[in-house]
């Protein structure tokens, strides 16, 4: 059993799946840093300087702290401004993908035309077909 889950573990797939999911993370820890480091600072600069990260909603008397941190520890809160962010996180990452599918298919196009179309004859080709016409036309 210790043998087969090895040969199952060590298979291509697994460890290709297990790369993406790597190269994923990284990659959304990337898209992350994008939209709340240099995305939002200039949405919300273009709105009047609004910072949506503390764009929040105190769920009791309670919270009465300006940032989302701190209301956080005073109770429950209703975080939009997050929300808003993972949304444009979300769109982010899936055009990214959209692209990165977009030009796979793409390739994957070309790749299939190019094996589609037969190749052009080579110089001795031309010159044996030549030979055979004109020995056809002998005969």
């Amino acid at each position: 059993m210790l043998k087969e889950f090895r040969e199952f573990a060590v298979k291509g797939n697994v460890v290709d799946l297990a790369i993406g999911v790597i190269i994923g993370a990284a990659f959304g820890r990337i898209v992350e840093s994008i939209v709340s480091d240099l995305f939002m600072p200039i949405v919300g600069a273009l709105l009047g300087g609004l910072d949506f990260s503390n764009y929040f909603l105190g769920l009791s008397p309670s919270v009465t702290a300006g940032s989302l941190a701190e209301a956080r520890k005073q109770g429950a809160v209703f975080a939009y401004g997050s929300f808003i962010t993972v949304v444009i996180n979300f769109l982010i990452i899936a055009w990214i993908l959209f692209l990165v599918v977009k030009g796979i298919n793409r390739l994957r196009r070309k790749a299939a035309e190019a094996a589609a179309a037969p190749a052009a004859p080579t110089k001795e080709e031309v010159l044996l077909t030549e030979i055979r016409d004109i020995l056809a036309k002998k005969a």
